[in-house]
């Protein structure tokens, strides 16, 4: 026996047809992604480095535009960065050093220019409770905290670079926008609620690191221990607000270019001033005093320099002790980055890649747990203010970066005196603005009312639970909106409008537009919805036909059907004992008389009823198909074809991916076949060995292109008028418009069911044979 036989055999035993694997070759494709790939690769490393492609144009005016930036933003970053390590439970110098290693590394793999890395107050207060969770278990008193906070970076460092190497920054866009604003409004709120004892000075009163409602009443409970460090608080706090009020005010109404940009710098450094002048106010307070028996918390010693520089501690009992608490940190590292500078690149006009970014951050959190930092990622209060400086090139962040320097070598013993209280209010007034405005929350109602319930059960949680059971929440409420947006798609039954315009010349353009059926919510009430012809069902998909999907689409057309067209089965004269169990008629109690005439009056009904040709199906907007998908359209055929007691016709409309035309040619449909194609693509019963004798199905008749319509001409209408009913009582007037206008050089010709547009395919689903008409 030959090759070529056994070859012949055996793609005869698996059913292989040439016709289907023409339409979408498996070896093209591989062939398609296999091309180029040197080219690719260099593509790939230039990528990992997105600096050399803006370098080499470097000039004087972005170098002036972002020293300007990078100093600007250096002023701000001091006292947050230190602000921040304090509710990371960590010295303020890891603030220092996180924001120090964050703006150099950056600059180097960045997409974009605005974005300033460093440490952040959600992350700090994910850290802090890493810090506790660790030190709470067996053995975990004796690890140091910055020991533990460093470990964190180098894990989470890791985890967000392999993902941006391999390019799935794709899966941030599984977490809706609500469902980020939920949890850092939730957020925002437990730092703001932990700071208020630092701010009054009774932090140690109890713990601030408890749920959030738990320290909200706390504070209450212990409001008469309030000591002098209010003073060193609510003043700077209220001096904040004021100051910010009054130069936001000025900056937005200011005609003066000059003013506004005065109000602007004002604006910024105001932080700068306050913790100046309070520091100056308590070393003026404490200076003579018993430095250990001080009536308020003050900052105390900064060590000088990068004192914590060294190769990270890490082991397998430390990453065991934090492993429950590492995805929610991870996510943390850089769904906030990604949000951040996608909205930087939205206003300032680039589009930045999430994939290169993963790796910037994934990068720079490896490399700063060598100088002792913490978990760092984008800042949006700093990089606002980086944005509004013009910033030019991420090469500003090597400015900011020497400030902290400065800061870390020059003036670590100026930090000393700092109060606490200040750090609090510092702290509270930069992260108020992570709180979701209620206008926010109305626009989320106004869009989509169930993200609304998402963000606001998201913010509930992190008050009342924790910052992870808010975030894992968001995670888990926006994928199953997802999945049951995806699950219950609105499929459309489609009716058509005729539109016609009139031209300056004189002469008249019209066009078919199909639109829901009935379609009063979405067009004009005035105009009038004309059905397709009787018999023919028009259904538009308006999701990927998949496995999650396919029952709700192959059930809601089938319901359909059955509602609008004739049963095909006339079983008023057929013996009980013959009839199928499921369509067993009246039984001997409804052949009574009063039944009888509601048994006669369904029968009437039923023969007033078009019987069922053609279902036309628009792919227009399908970009997948699957396995179960077919199988159901398989399915409902047969349930179709036995309803209306001959072969119904699919049509199918834009099919224009080889993929999906290739799946619809393995499920048998496209062609027309004098011996259809049995194949159960993904069927659990083989249907065809087990169907009973009344279960089978009548022959299909020929279809060519050639007569699908040729005898079908339209005459030309100025309204657009029509019944909404189905049963139109103009069945013969129905004219639609001949296929012979129609390109057929993008369908293969011998794939008679598979049309170019809509209203082809309606056009040749009218001219089906159908059956009883």
């Amino acid at each position: 026996m030959s090759g070529t036989s056994v070859r012949q055999r055996f793609a005869k035993w698996i059913g292989h047809d040439p016709v289907i694997t023409q339409a979408a070759s498996t070896k093209d494709f591989l062939r398609s992604g296999s091309q180029n790939l040197p080219q690719k690769a260099k593509a790939y490393g230039s990528s990992l480095f997105p600096f050399t492609k803006w370098i080499l144009n470097y000039n004087p005016t972005w170098l002036f535009s972002d020293i300007i930036a990078g100093l600007t933003v250096g002023i701000v970053v001091v006292p947050q960065s230190m602000s921040y390590a304090k509710i990371a439970t960590l010295s303020p110098e890891f603030g220092l050093y996180s924001s120090f290693v964050g703006v150099m590394v950056y600059a180097l793999f960045a997409t974009s220019k605005d974005v300033t890395i460093g440490p952040v107050a959600v992350m700090s207060l994910e850290v802090s409770k890493v810090i506790k969770h660790v030190q709470e278990q067996p053995g975990g008193a004796d690890i140091p905290g910055n020991v533990i906070a460093t470990a964190l970076a180098l894990i989470c460092g890791a985890i967000v670079l392999v993902i941006g190497l391999l390019r799935l920054g794709w899966i941030v866009e599984f977490i809706s926008a609500p469902a980020i604003a939920g949890f850092m409004t939730g957020s925002a709120i437990s730092i703001c609620a932990g700071q208020v004892p630092g701010l009054m000075g009774f932090s140690k009163k109890f713990d601030t690191r408890a749920a959030t409602y738990e320290v909200i009443i706390n504070t209450f409970k212990h409001l008469p221990d309030t000591t002098k460090d209010a003073a060193f608080g609510l003043v700077p706090l209220a001096f904040l607000y004021a100051t910010r009020f009054v130069l936001n005010r000025v900056e937005r109404r200011a005609k003066n270019p000059v003013v506004r940009r005065t109000a602007f710098f004002a604006n910024t450094f105001r932080t700068g001033f306050t913790l100046i002048f309070a520091t100056l106010a308590s070393y003026l307070y404490v200076r003579n005093m018993n430095q250990k028996q001080l009536p308020i918390s003050i900052l105390g010693k900064v060590p000088s320099g990068f004192q914590h520089m060294g190769v990270p501690t890490i082991n397998a009992d430390l990453i065991s002790k934090m492993a429950s608490l590492i995805p929610v940190s991870t996510i943390l590292v850089f769904l906030e980055h990604i949000a951040i500078s996608k909205s930087f690149g939205r206003v300032n006009n680039y589009k930045i890649d999430p994939n290169q970014e993963l790796v910037a951050i994934g990068v720079n959190n490896l490399i700063s747990t060598f100088f002792g930092a913490y978990p760092s990622t984008g800042s949006f209060s700093r990089s606002a203010i980086k944005s509004k400086c013009n910033v030019r090139t991420p090469l500003a962040g090597w400015w900011t970066g020497g400030c902290v320097v400065i800061a870390l070598y020059a003036l670590s013993d100026a930090f000393y005196y700092i109060p606490n209280a200040t750090l609090s209010a510092v702290i509270i007034e930069a992260v108020g603005p992570l709180i979701a405005h209620p206008r926010q929350t109305y626009a989320y109602w106004l869009v989509s009312p169930l993200e609304a319930v998402i963000f606001l059960v998201a913010v509930v949680l992190t008050i009342f639970t924790s910052i992870e059971v808010g975030i894992y929440f968001s995670i888990a409420a926006s994928a199953a909106l997802l999945l049951v947006r995806m699950a219950m798609p609105r499929g459309k039954l489609l009716g058509r409008v005729r539109v016609r315009q009139e031209r300056p010349v004189g002469t008249v353009d019209s066009r078919e537009v199909w639109v829901p059926l009935p379609a009063a919510d979405v067009v004009n009430p005035q105009v009038q919805v004309e059905a397709p012809p009787p018999g023919v069902i028009v259904f538009r998909m308006e999701e990927s036909f998949l496995y999650i999907n396919a029952a709700h689409y192959t059930d809601q057309l089938v319901a359909y059907a059955h509602q609008h067209t004739r049963n095909g089965q006339d079983y008023s004269l057929t013996p009980q004992g013959d009839r199928p169990w499921n369509d067993a008629g009246p039984n001997r109690f409804q052949k009574r008389k009063s039944h009888a005439e509601v048994e006669l009056r369904k029968s009437e009904e039923n023969t007033a009823k078009p019987p069922l040709k053609a279902v036309v199906f628009d792919f227009g907007v399908v970009s997948h198909v699957d396995t179960t998908a077919i199988q159901g359209l398989v399915d409902a055929h047969k349930v179709l074809n036995r309803y209306a007691g001959h072969e119904v016709e699919f049509h199918f409309a834009s099919v224009l991916s080889p993929w999906i035309k290739r799946a619809l040619l393995a499920g048998g449909f496209g062609r027309n076949l004098a011996e259809p194609r049995r194949v159960e693509v993904g069927d659990v019963v083989p249907q065809q060995d087990n169907a009973d004798a009344t279960s089978q199905l009548p022959p299909r008749p020929t279809l060519s292109r050639a007569n699908t319509s040729a005898d079908i001409k339209e005459e030309p209408r100025d309204l657009e008028r029509a019944s909404s009913s189905l049963q139109s009582p103009s069945v013969d007037k129905v004219q639609y418009a001949t296929s012979e206008s129609y390109a057929d050089s993008l369908i293969d010709a011998d794939l008679v069911y598979f049309h170019l547009d809509l209203p082809s395919a309606v056009v040749a689903a009218t001219a089906a044979p159908g059956g009883g008409h």
